[in-house]
């Protein structure tokens, strides 16, 4: 029997509530449909029914203004306001009222009658200032809420909101100023900040935020939040030097373990900012020692970021490369070799094999993590295609197709598998099996790899234009053991080849190519103004061939990076993208185009 009645008393709940909801949906629908009349009629019995609904009885406003029912409205407010005073909402009602009749004096008065009869409680304050920005009446709104902070006593209160209402009237400054207020009272809002700071403000309103930021870190020495978030503001501008400096305050006043600095570094490494990467891991092993957790990691991110910024930017002397090897040999007596160094003794045997020009000791090295007892799959597929790599170097083909072979079956669907499948493709291309070469390089252009995608485009187009205007494959041919010179680093015999390629086809459409092998082995032995000439020439007598935006990049780059003209180097993306906008480059240049320009990337 109780069954029953709990049933019946659950079914009569929600019958009745349907009932209720159908006026208030159908009201809806027409003032969806601008049939106002229909919907005034039933919004005054709803906000009746619903003892003055403010969802209600403003639809019912909104209908009466549509209808152009001025004077009906005038005394339904006036009987409003006399039966509650203390609804200041009203007063702004009245002005809009008065707005829509295009009596502007009546209606300033009303919003400032408002403001002026506004009482001291926060839900009344912010109803009132919602009321205003719902009619983008900012000024006004803005004047509640600090009015309402004065009469509270506690102007923090409502600084999040008078920093959305100046972010709404565009008021930069202010916006940061409240926004910043309002991290003071509830430094849990970090996070959100941030993302609010990286959607609305570009790269001067940056500045403005960590001008207010030191200004606030000057007050407020106790304060973390702010030193935390001028590091985030640092870190967007890539001002890792400075980010470096917060951070490493932070984490001596907080007395940490150092992973706050780890990760910045690791960020400041990725962006290749190797400075900035190398002086914070050096904190962490300098200052905190082999006790810190992340001093391996520290040890190890240190020598690849000082193996980088020699290497990638082609600015070393002999010394240097010694010293490296000397510091990676370090890094192996002291924590041995073995599987866990072995990602280390890897970067060792490029070192010796590319740049001491010792391959046999690259190899001896490859050779033994290869056999390290249980070495990480990945890791040892790594060193086999170095250990190929070597070996190409060496002339020594199958032993090199052998390795990739092996990485290719074990990493099919992986991208390590995708490199090996790329270098044995490559390898074919060198010793001339072109047609072999192009049929691996049009599967691997849908490879997940972008950069192992683009040059396989690059390449099987190359194959395909130039094969398909001779008949035969000797200027191909010649060029083909030009680029394994290069890579073996033998550039004087590149050189020879190369030019003998355009003393026996003088004519010939290679001639774009082999200026911009030319301009790769100059940059390599740093001979910059010599790589510009042959970059210029391509572009100024090949325009439409099919080197021209390869030919635009690297001059780019050498310009951003060795000739120190970013103004130059900015032209020359700008043209890219614009020019060029079918390129594999274009987007990248785009890219790099808005960061020289001082753009806040999101």
């Amino acid at each position: 029997m109780r069954v029953s009645i709990t049933i019946f008393t659950f079914f009569f709940v929600a019958f009745f509530t349907t009932l209720q909801a159908q006026p208030s949906k159908l009201a809806q629908q027409y003032f969806k449909d601008g049939e106002y009349e229909k919907a005034a009629s039933l919004y005054e019995k709803l906000y009746k029914q619903h003892n003055g609904n403010d969802f209600y009885f403003d639809r019912y406003v909104e209908c009466m203004l549509g209808l152009e029912e001025f004077t009906a409205l005038e005394n339904l407010l006036k009987q409003q306001i006399k039966a509650d005073p203390k609804n200041v909402k009203l007063y702004v009602t009245y002005g809009n009222l008065y707005e829509r009749q295009f009596k502007e004096e009546d209606a300033k008065a009303m919003y400032d009658k408002a403001i002026e009869k506004l009482p001291a409680d926060r839900f009344a304050i912010t109803k009132l200032a919602s009321a205003f920005t719902t009619l983008t009446k900012y000024e006004q709104a803005i004047k509640a809420y600090e009015k309402g902070g004065e009469m509270l006593k506690d102007e923090q209160m409502f600084a999040y909101n008078l920093a959305e209402l100046y972010r709404r009237k565009s008021d930069t400054p202010k916006m940061i100023e409240n926004y910043l207020i309002s991290l003071q009272e509830n430094p849990g809002r970090l996070n959100s900040l941030k993302s609010l700071f990286q959607r609305y403000l570009n790269a001067d309103d940056f500045v403005e935020l960590q001008t207010q930021l030191y200004e606030r870190i000057q007050e407020d020495r106790d304060a973390i939040h702010y030193p935390e978030l001028l590091t985030w503001v640092f870190i967007q501008s890539k001002d890792y030097k400075n980010a470096f400096r917060q951070v490493k305050a932070l984490d001596r006043r907080l007395s940490e373990n150092g992973g706050r600095i780890y990760r910045l570094a690791t960020i400041a490494f990725n962006d290749k900012d190797y400075d900035a990467a190398i002086d914070s891991y050096n904190y962490i092993v300098e200052e905190k020692g082999i006790s810190s957790t992340y001093y391996i990691d520290a040890k190890r991110g240190a020598l690849r970021a000082s193996r980088n910024k020699l290497v990638e930017g082609f600015e070393y002397t002999p010394e240097d490369l010694t010293n490296l090897k000397q510091r990676y040999e370090s890094f192996l007596d002291e924590f041995g070799r073995n599987k866990s160094t072995a990602s280390i003794s890897v970067e060792l045997a490029d070192l010796e094999a590319f740049y001491l020009k010792n391959s046999p000791r690259a190899i001896e090295i490859l050779k033994e993590i290869i056999d390290y007892p249980g070495i990480d799959a990945k890791v040892q597929a790594q060193a086999k295609l170095s250990l190929g790599d070597f070996y190409l170097m060496d002339d020594e083909r199958w032993e090199a197709t052998l390795l990739y072979s092996q990485v290719d079956k074990a990493f099919k669907d992986d991208l390590i598998g995708h490199e090996a499948r790329w270098k044995n493709a490559k390898l074919a291309y060198y010793f001339k099996d072109f047609q072999w070469a192009q049929a691996q390089f049009d599967v691997l252009k849908a490879s997940t790899s972008k950069l192992i995608a683009n040059d396989a485009l690059d390449l099987s187009v190359f194959i395909m234009d130039n094969l398909g205007l001779d008949t035969t494959d000797v200027s191909i041919g010649l060029y083909a053991d030009a680029d394994l010179l290069i890579f073996q680093n033998r550039f004087d015999a590149a050189f020879e080849k190369l030019d003998s390629l355009v003393a026996q086809f003088p004519e010939h459409t290679l001639k774009d190519d082999v200026y911009y092998s030319k301009a790769r082995i100059y940059t390599k032995q740093r001979e910059y103004q010599k790589a510009v000439e042959m970059y210029e020439k391509i572009i100024t007598e090949h325009a439409e061939e099919i080197r021209a935006d390869n030919a635009l990049f690297g001059l780019a780059e050498l310009y951003e990076y060795h000739l120190n003209d970013l103004e130059k180097a900015k032209e020359l993306y700008e043209k890219i993208y614009l020019d060029h906008s079918g390129s594999t480059f274009a987007v990248l240049a785009r890219k790099k185009y808005r960061e020289l320009r001082g753009d806040v990337l999101k």
